[in-house]
């Protein structure tokens, strides 16, 4: 454990047995002075040879030290000034991952502007309301596809539209070439912590997206208390992260900005669809950021991939051993035959997984959803620990972690440095600290519903606290489901073991105010391949396979396996195979590829009504 990272648990005077507050102190303390430009300049400063990131070079790396970095966000910024950005000004980046969002984002900081992320796949009604809401004078984009959707709803108040495509880093350098040093300086140094660093918008289940106020303080709180107290994961010598999730989501803002706070070596990979197997193989990181799906994925991806070698068996044979082993190390009850099977199967099969990762990574933290126990134990016992963490956008990202030092499978952790977690007398989750937002942004009613008297955050999910200060999720306060006879229900639980299932893709449960509980359940496009072949249905598509007898008798075991974790009355009792998966584009996933449970209601709302009737 680390020296002096916990302090004992804090216990509500009202209720001193219930054990519902946890205070972890803080190892880097609020930041008085500075800004986030400071960890670009002084790297560069301190350690101008050292690699800070990697830029694609056809099938390989560039390498970019700190010196070489901090010249690129410079000269970068040099030209935003030239452009006409003013201190305060807020520029939003429409774009993928990618190395130039990086260097942008950095670049605005040193021009003394603020950054407003800003999703590539939105519409243009929602660049529209962000762009109007924060009230941005310029945009970069990322293709001119993207430029000729946002020209039309840009007001008169932008002045400039750039793409990343057409060179954008080139053009601003050539565009600030006469701005000098002093002015950059003057501008960066008149940040503080309470600068607004960002504007992240949020999409809510109803009404606008709300604009959510992270300043630079709240990003080093966040930054340098993870980094510090995951110091073998960040300052591990040679250490290295690839970089897949959103830039435009908190959490894959955090891992750019503690990876440059850390001197962590990051790399971006923009189509995780097509570019993450080779990107992973090339670049070879020690450890990942990821949410749960890419998890799942990994172990699906390889369990049908067992099967269709006819090896099904051995796979799901060295699943169990994984998981025993796993188990074994929380209990201390490691016998002589499952180190045997544990050894034989690392040679089979685990290698295999943390090849599929790159053959470096020893541990990675997922967060955005919860990822499951089996799953928890199953990549620990594999080779990889995946260290669950908590956060939300208001939260600068992670609020919760487990640490490879303290680790407690289940659980998202315990506060991180700096953090106190409370449990509301209704189970909502309440978070204080360096961490929580500034606030909406012009929005005091938003405000006054989040906010508690004494200024806890209402996280708006249900958890608990065991008796070490690990929390446990138990769902979204505003997703318990009310059946008709009065049972709460929390989805997650039932959705995250249907999920683990290598045929399904995604799941919703539903049955508000109904007389039981029922899903809809949609198929892995890449797994059904595999099964159609193995069952001689070839030629069969989705739309005809959703009332096939066979694949309904396979969803069905999955679905009983789902329900062992709950109560009958919770208990999934009918579902019915969508003929299409839900995606991004179609709007049915947020970036962290969670369902937007209102938008699938809204459009299959007759299969629901029919699983009912």
């Amino acid at each position: 454990m680390l020296s002096g990272y916990l302090l004992p648990m804090t216990m509500t005077e009202s209720a001193p047995s219930s054990k519902t507050e946890f205070t972890t102190m803080a190892i880097v303390p609020p930041a008085t002075t500075g800004n986030l430009t400071n960890l670009v300049a002084e790297r560069a400063w301190f350690e101008p040879e050292r690699v800070m990131l990697s830029r694609p070079l056809g099938d390989g790396w560039q390498k970019v030290t700190a010196k070489e970095f901090e010249a690129e966000v410079r000269t970068t910024a040099k030209g935003l000034i030239a452009s006409g950005i003013q201190l305060g000004d807020r520029v939003a980046i429409m774009a993928r991952t990618r190395y130039e969002w990086t260097i942008l984002d950095f670049a605005i900081w040193f021009a003394g502007g603020t950054t407003v992320p800003i999703y590539e796949t939105s519409s243009a009604e929602q660049v529209d309301w962000i762009m109007s809401d924060s009230s941005s004078v310029a945009i970069i984009v990322e293709t001119p596809a993207h430029k000729e959707l946002v020209t039309p709803v840009l007001g008169a108040s932008v002045k400039n539209v750039w793409t990343m495509t057409e060179n954008v880093l080139s053009q601003l350098a050539w565009a600030g070439k006469d701005v000098p040093d002093s002015l950059v300086d003057e501008r960066r140094n008149a940040l503080t912590p309470d600068s607004l660093a960002t504007l992240i918008y949020t999409s809510g289940t109803t009404g606008k997206p709300k604009g959510v106020q992270l300043t630079h303080g709240n990003f080093l709180s966040e930054c340098g208390n993870v980094v510090a107290g995951a110091s073998d994961l960040f300052l591990k010598p040679g250490g290295s992260t690839l970089l897949f999730l959103p830039v435009a989501h908190v959490f894959g803002r955090m891992v750019q900005i503690g990876a440059v706070a850390a001197g962590l070596h990051l790399a971006h990979c923009s189509d995780p669809l097509t570019r993450l197997l080779p990107d992973l193989a090339s670049f070879k990181p020690t450890f990942v950021l990821a949410v749960p799906r890419i998890f799942e994925k990994v172990y699906n991806g390889a369990e049908a991939k067992a099967d269709a070698a006819g090896k099904g068996a051995i796979f799901r044979k060295a699943a169990d051993v994984a998981i025993a082993y796993s188990e074994a190390i929380d209990t201390g009850k490691m016998s002589a035959g499952l180190k045997f099977k544990h050894a034989l199967f690392d040679k089979l099969v685990f290698s295999k997984i943390r090849h599929s990762l790159g053959g470096r990574v020893e541990a990675a933290i997922s967060g955005g959803a919860p990822l499951g126990v089996r799953l928890g134990h199953f990549f620990r016992g594999a080779g990889v620990r995946v260290l669950e963490g908590y956060g939300l956008t208001e939260t600068t990202a992670g609020a919760t972690l487990n640490l490879t030092t303290a680790h407690r499978v289940g659980s998202v952790g315990r506060p991180i440095p700096g953090t106190t977690i409370k449990i509301a007398e209704d189970g909502e989750v309440l978070i204080k600290g360096g961490i929580v937002m500034r606030g909406y942004w012009q929005n005091d009613a938003a405000n006054s519903e989040v906010f508690t008297s004494d200024g806890y955050f209402r996280s708006g999910d249900l958890g608990k606290l065991d008796d070490e200060g690990y929390l446990y999720i138990v769902g979204r306060k505003k997703e318990l489901i009310v059946t008709s006879g009065g049972k709460n229900v929390a989805p997650a639980v039932l959705e995250d073991r249907l999920r683990a299932h290598p045929l399904v893709s995604q799941c919703m449960v539903v049955g508000d105010n109904q007389p039981y509980i029922a899903a809809l359940v949609t198929i892995d496009p890449e797994a059904i391949k595999t099964w159609i072949t193995a069952n001689k249905k070839d030629g069969a598509t989705l739309a005809e396979l959703v009332n096939d007898p066979d694949l309904i008798a396979v969803i069905q075991t999955a679905v009983d396996e789902a329900n062992k974790a709950v109560s009958r009355a919770e208990s999934i009792r009918k579902f019915t195979i969508l003929p299409v998966d839900f995606t991004i584009a179609g709007g049915h996933l947020t970036a962290k590829l969670s369902v937007k449970r209102h938008v699938v209601a809204k459009e299959f709302a007759a299969e629901i009504e029919a699983l009912f009737a």
